[in-house]
């Protein structure tokens, strides 16, 4: 539980601060629970190279306008094979204050991570190139990350199943967490193609479930600003909302009622069709969000702010 009548409310600000500390900042409330588990330590120890898989839930995208003719279907047309060197950069930045305390600062580094994309029947795999940062503790963990691999399986439609995860096998904790935020941050700001034909000026909504402590109900709209022959210029606004009146905390650690709550964010990519991963663009989603505790006076407030970007 996280408080108890017995516990000082002093004490009882300190363990909420570090227990919210561990669960937000993982994947920006994107997370899974195992990986949660993961991000508490500090272990520089290698965990080996064994891939994870996990599974990323279904959307469904809707068309508000179909755009201006000429109309085709939006669908990727890259046969098995091809290859695409591509950098992705994210950032995750929070913020938080317990009651009338003084905000404190829990961002993440920032990573560049430069790889090598090719595709095969199933989906998109990943050889990671130098991972770097700038922050000087993690950017030495990273030096021997060169050589893992990620992929992402695909549907028919071309939207993303699964995210799979082979850190190279020296890979310490705090490396391999970080990369694994990397990722999910990426997966959740990809964006989905209608099934039906549309043409520049189009607009469709793309909806999906980011599941996480908070379960999220995230809504994407996109348009299709132009399109040069297989090269389209997308426009995006995300807003996510929680599905629940509570945060259910990592660990069995209690829960928080949700006070307040608002996530947005725009963006731009430019996708090729004939090729696996966007080829430039830049996605910021931020907002404010507002927990108490109900089994005491606690309130925390947090200012996040996250974004991907993807240059070749």
């Amino acid at each position: 539980m996280l408080s108890s009548p017995h516990i000082p409310r002093k004490a009882r600000s300190g363990v909420l601060l570090i227990v919210l500390a561990v669960g937000l900042t993982a994947f920006g409330t994107g997370c899974s629970d195992g990986t949660e588990s993961r991000m508490e330590t500090d272990s520089t120890e290698p965990l080996g190279s064994k891939e994870v898989t996990v599974p990323i839930p279904a959307v469904v995208t809707t068309i508000v306008s179909p755009g201006a003719e000429p109309r085709s279907l939006l669908r990727p047309e890259y046969p098995a094979g091809t290859v695409q060197r591509v950098t992705l950069h994210t950032s995750h930045h929070i913020e938080q204050q317990i009651n009338d305390q003084s905000a404190r600062d829990f961002s993440t580094p920032d990573l560049t991570i430069p790889m090598t994309a090719k595709t095969d029947a199933d989906g998109i795999d990943l050889t990671l190139g130098t991972v770097t940062s700038p922050d000087p503790r993690l950017a030495k963990a990273l030096t021997k990350t060169s050589g893992s691999h990620a992929g992402f399986d695909l549907s028919d439609l071309g939207t993303i199943t699964a995210l799979r995860l082979e850190p190279a096998p020296e890979t310490s904790n705090p490396a391999r967490a970080a990369l694994e935020q990397a990722f999910y941050q990426a997966v959740y700001r990809s964006i989905a193609f209608p099934d039906l034909p549309v043409g520049e000026g189009a607009v469709w909504t793309v909806r999906q479930e980011v599941s996480g402590g908070v379960i999220l109900d995230q809504v994407t709209t996109a348009t299709l600003t132009k399109r040069d022959g297989d090269r389209l210029t997308i426009e995006l606004d995300v807003i996510q909302k929680p599905k629940s009146a509570v945060w259910n905390l990592p660990n069995n650690a209690g829960w928080l009622d949700i006070q307040d709550y608002v996530m947005q964010g725009t963006g731009t990519i430019t996708v090729d069709l004939g090729l696996p991963l966007p080829v430039a663009g830049s996605i910021t989603v931020g907002g404010h969000q507002a927990y108490r505790d109900p089994r005491s006076s606690s309130m925390l407030q947090q200012t996040i702010d996250t974004q991907v970007s993807w240059t070749e």
